[in-house]
């Protein structure tokens, strides 16, 4: 029987056993080191077994449905680099992968001084973009335009032939007529690391508007394997047979013209651009090493303001959740200063996971400044601030701090939970239905960015002051309202969808409808697995009252229904 100390611990374990002598091969005694009496398991040494029980299990968590896995593949697979690829594969839990990520945007954060990433967010307006534009019986985002799309921007010009027809050849591609299949031309004057002028060709010769990136310009030539038609200069001249075209191999199959012998010296050319424009952008910002730091949350007097928050698709694992703030004038401070009257606003907002992790910080200022002598007039008003935040689908907590500038100890506060939900591919769905102030297409080159802008849209969200108040219209405005419909049934052969749209607007007071019609979305954007909707209604016809908008789904493919209302008041 063991003895005890005075503590009761048995006197066996009070000091560690003897350490032996061992003999090393040329007979020398060598004194083992001690051994720890209780190893830390999770430091000693795996065997070849459970190394690869944990490998497996380690990959396993960035295949399928994991969220990891539709980061890697779907929002970043036409940027990040092979290197990258390879480490964030190597990573062994969530918190490290939540590192790589975040480090991922910061090191191409072009103002690394700022909280907001300008890089993150025009690259998923990017995709939101290339999904509303270039959808072809599966997202925008995973054909060629949209890969093209999100990795280099919007090209400098575009020579586009949607319905193909009569070519006439240049003479860089034989001269000639021919007949051809819809295809484009995206021209970029610069794109760094790639070179100056570049011309990239997209086919559509399925004609069901998937254009693919072709470095065979004759691959848009729809009589290429008619025999006797189509033919070029030098063909129609006798001086070449179209039958030469298949023969003498190469890149292209152009055919012989005056250009024939500098076209082929130019073909590795042309292969290094393709092999450059596939590869993934390169990384302009340098690493960053430290994590934004979470600001202090101020507190002081109320300042009081409105917010909303809607939520927009842009890939499976990725959500756009606009942010809106409505701040009245009433409540801002006001300088006058040469005439000119100006209230400042200072605006700080994080978002938070459940695990209470700064995912996104963004600060602004917002400047009024009105003719003193109208000042009056304008503290009736109110001013909107606009945020799009890009999102995994998930539950986390928003806090959103405004300073009023001129008045320091007047400060606001406003801090809500959300629920950003999650698109399956196989499940009809929308995004928020927008009650919007006003709306308008926006010019070509502020398509996907900017202020209040989803897609090619400004939608200027109409703000309740509370989520249980209806928003409220006078009869001499419009009603315009927005939403986006995903995950539409393509139909196996004909490429296309086939759902029908249905708009209510009902009178709450008597629950009838005062307004009904609907439209197929075959007719809207028929390649497509999702379709936008965006109208506008004039109000005068509706007495004073309270109104819902109804917008009900019926997927003739899918077999799917859905539905999405908005309540509003007429004044």
């Amino acid at each position: 029987m063991l003895g005890q100390n005075s503590a009761g611990t048995p006197a066996a374990a009070q000091t560690a056993p003897a350490t032996p002598a061992a003999a090393d091969p040329t007979g020398k005694v060598v004194k083992s080191e001690p051994q720890e009496e209780h190893p830390d398991p999770t430091k000693r040494r795996l065997s070849d077994r459970e190394k690869m029980q944990q490998n497996k299990y380690l990959k396993s968590e960035i295949k399928g449905d994991s969220p990891w896995n539709k980061w890697l593949n779907q929002d970043v697979v036409w940027i990040i680099t092979d290197q990258e690829v390879a480490a964030f594969k190597s990573l062994k839990n969530d918190e490290e992968r939540e590192q790589f990520v975040e480090n991922f945007w910061l090191r191409r954060n072009p103002n690394p001084d700022s909280p907001d990433n300008e890089f993150r967010e025009q690259h998923y307006a990017r995709i939101a973009y290339a999904n509303e534009h270039f959808a072809a019986g599966k997202p925008g985002w995973k054909t060629d335009r949209g890969h093209i799309y999100i990795a280099y921007g919007k090209p400098d010009s575009i020579d586009s032939h949607p319905s193909g027809g009569t070519y006439q050849r240049p003479m860089e591609e034989g001269g000639g007529s021919t007949s051809t299949f819809p295809f484009e031309v995206w021209h970029y004057r610069y794109l760094e690391g790639i070179g100056d002028n570049i011309d990239l060709e997209f086919v559509d010769s399925c004609q069901c508007n998937d254009y693919h990136l072709t470095i065979d310009r004759s691959e848009k030539d729809a009589l290429k394997h008619t025999p006797g038609a189509g033919l070029t200069m030098y063909e129609e001249m006798g001086m070449a047979d179209k039958k030469d075209r298949f023969s003498g191999g190469g890149l292209e199959q152009l055919g012989n013209g005056p250009y024939a012998a500098s076209q082929q010296s130019k073909q590795f050319d042309r292969l290094s651009t393709y092999a450059k424009i596939m590869a993934p952008p390169p990384i302009k910002f340098k690493d960053l090493e430290q994590y934004l730091s979470q600001s202090t949350i101020l507190k002081g007097p109320p300042f009081y303001f409105d917010v909303r928050t809607d939520y927009v698709k842009v890939t499976n694992d990725t959500v756009l959740m606009p942010v809106t703030l409505q701040i009245r004038n009433r409540d801002v401070t006001f300088q006058t200063k040469d005439g000119v009257s100006t209230g400042t606003v200072n605006i700080l907002g994080q978002v938070s996971n459940i695990n209470h992790r700064i995912v996104q910080t963004f600060e602004d200022t917002v400047t009024v400044q009105v003719p003193s002598e109208f000042l009056a007039r304008e503290q009736a008003n109110r001013n909107l601030y606009w945020k799009s935040v890009p999102l995994r689908p998930g539950i986390y907590k928003v806090d959103i701090v405004i300073k009023d500038v001129n008045n320091p100890d007047h400060i606001g506060t406003w801090r809500r939970s959300v629920n950003v939900p999650k698109y399956d591919d196989e499940r009809l769905s929308a995004s928020s239905l927008i009650l919007a102030s006003s709306m308008a297409r926006v010019p070509t080159k502020e398509i996907g960015a900017g202020n209040f802008v989803i897609g090619n849209t400004k939608v200027v969200p109409s703000v309740s002051s509370s989520p249980v108040i209806p928003v409220t219209y006078k009869r001499n405005q419009n009603l315009n309202f927005w939403m986006q419909v995903y995950n539409l049934g393509i139909d196996d052969k004909s490429k296309q969808n086939n759902a029908e749209i249905n708009y209510e607007v009902i009178d709450l007071a008597s629950n009838k409808p005062v307004l009904q019609t609907s439209e197929s979305t075959a007719k809207m954007n028929p390649n497509a697995d999702q379709v936008t909707l965006e109208k506008s209604m004039p109000l005068a016809s509706l007495q004073p009252g309270k109104y819902q908008v109804l917008i009900k789904v019926n997927d003739g493919v899918s077999k799917q229904e859905i539905s999405q209302s908005a309540p509003f008041t007429v004044e």
